[in-house]
């Protein structure tokens, strides 16, 4: 009898081990909202479906409007391969920007401005007319944007082991959405041949990323992007369909990744070039 008691217990605990991870509960998500308002690290979410992950963010970035303010756009996160090779997973996430994440070009931040804190190069689009909604090229998406805006992206992985993090468990701290500062913005031009150097130039340019002194620190392509940067629009466009959501106009998407994320240090000034891309200012972040 016994023995048949202690088989049964070793198949309950088997298949509790296998079972797999649900949605954050409440109390997990409010813990991570809790470690990220304090820049604290935060345990990690671990084992979670794609629909656990987006599950939780849902949670999350509800809290987290309760203490941050108005939703102001979308970041979307994995676009680059090289970034996704960082985090073993094969397709782009997305998340939230909320109200005071954008700072104005050179900005001062402090180097431990999250718990576990990192900056790249990055580029952000203005939405102009809901029909970005429905845009399945950079050609239809640059129809409905009207300001691209050179950006240098200062993202936290807030977790306690950054490493184990994967795509699903991305998407339930937000994709790293903390803060980012922008430069001088590029009208989309009215005239055809100017609307097409810019959307070539998107493609085509070279995004370096340097540091006071000149010293290049990173580099990226635009095409690096999913073949073009303005392609995370079209993804997140259908990815947010998926969730009943969309893009308004006015709000700000962040592209993703043309540089490797690094780790800030005070004193550090970091200034992103965008070689190739008419009209195109650095912008630069000032850390303390």
């Amino acid at each position: 009898m016994k023995a048949i008691q202690l088989s049964c217990a070793v198949a309950l605990a088997i298949a509790a081990s296998a079972a797999p991870a649900a949605c954050l509960t409440d109390q997990q998500a409010s813990a991570l909202v809790d470690a990220v308002m304090a820049r604290t690290p935060a345990a990690n979410p671990e084992g979670l479906s794609e629909a656990d992950g987006a599950c939780s963010r849902a949670k999350v970035t509800a809290l987290l409007e309760l203490r941050l303010g108005p939703v102001v756009g979308y970041k979307a996160g994995l676009t680059n391969p090289a970034v996704q090779k960082r985090f073993g997973y094969d397709k782009p996430v997305w998340g939230k920007l909320f109200e005071g994440m954008v700072l104005e070009n050179g900005a001062e931040v402090p180097a431990a401005f999250g718990a576990r804190p990192l900056y790249e190069a990055d580029l952000l689009v203005r939405v102009k007319s809901d029909s970005i909604n429905q845009a399945r090229t950079p050609e239809e998406v640059l129809d409905a944007i009207d300001l691209v805006i050179p950006f240098i992206e200062l993202p936290d992985l807030v977790v306690q082991a950054p490493p184990r993090l994967n795509g699903p468990a991305i998407s339930a701290i937000n994709v790293g959405a903390r803060l980012g500062v922008a430069g001088q913005a590029i009208t989309v031009p009215a005239y055809r041949a100017e609307r097409f150097a810019l959307l070539n130039g998107l493609r085509d340019m070279t995004v370096v990323l340097q540091d006071g002194a000149g010293a290049e620190l990173g580099r990226g392509k635009g095409s690096d992007i999913l073949e073009h940067p303005l392609n995370a629009v079209v993804w997140l466009a259908q990815a947010l369909a998926k969730e009943g959501l969309a893009m308004q106009p006015g709000e700000l998407i962040s592209l993703g990744s043309f540089s490797p994320l690094l780790p800030p240090k005070p004193g550090l000034k970091a200034t992103v070039r965008y070689d190739g891309l008419p009209g195109a200012q650095p912008v630069s972040v000032q850390f303390k």
